[in-house]
């Protein structure tokens, strides 16, 4: 079980370089093997195929995420149909929830720039569509709830399409951009600052 256990990680360490190297399209399993030091069959033993390797490194981080933003939108959610009040949010919660997923991305760099910059041509390549259309559908619930509580109407398809990818393509850029989290933190405040203060504007009675 121990040697099993070495191996994988040896093809993982293996393909994260390969891929690193030479995107998704052009890695081999060839060299996947050669450089773990392992035959094609022991890669089989652990794994479907090339794409299969992919989303093992990958994979893990991108669950991990959702997750966090799950029980933050959901937490959202209820605090706005019982306890929302105007003007009453410090978003110190989304702050704080934000910092936390900032973190776990940080702690995966390497992958999650291979899953950025490198996954073209695998299953995993459209994955921030996939989390642009998670979010989407939360604000759709998350601003109905509010526009209630506030007594406005509540934001068109088009705009809470728009900010759904405001939110994702804001953490996007700063992982292409910011190695450092420290300073991708700095950045974050400012960051959130602007995207909630619109959000917040949009359920604001006209005068």
């Amino acid at each position: 079980m121990k040697d099993d256990r070495e191996t994988k990680e040896k093809l993982l360490a293996s393909a994260e370089h390969e891929f690193m190297e030479k995107g998704y399209q052009g890695a081999s399993l060839r060299n996947i093997c050669k450089n773990a030091g392992v035959t094609t069959g022991a890669l089989y033993f652990f794994f479907k195929d090339k794409d299969d390797i992919f989303a093992s490194l990958v994979a893990p981080v991108l669950g991990s995420i959702r997750t966090m933003m799950e029980a933050h939108m959901q937490q959202e959610l209820q605090e706005v149909k019982g306890e929302l009040q105007e003007g009453k949010d410090d978003f110190s919660d989304d702050i704080y929830a934000s910092r936390r997923i900032i973190h776990e991305l940080y702690q995966n760099y390497d992958r999650v720039q291979l899953l950025l910059t490198k996954s073209q041509g695998s299953s995993l390549a459209g994955c921030i569509d996939e989390f642009v259309a998670f979010t989407e559908k939360n604000y759709r619930m998350l601003a109905d709830a509010q526009a209630k509580v506030c007594g406005v109407t509540a934001p068109d398809d088009y705009t809470i399409h728009w900010m759904a990818h405001m939110q994702i393509d804001a953490f996007v850029h700063l992982l292409t951009h910011e190695p450092n989290e420290e300073k991708a933190v700095a950045h974050l405040g400012d960051i959130l600052k602007y995207l909630l203060a619109g959000w917040y504007a949009l359920f604001q009675r006209d005068e």
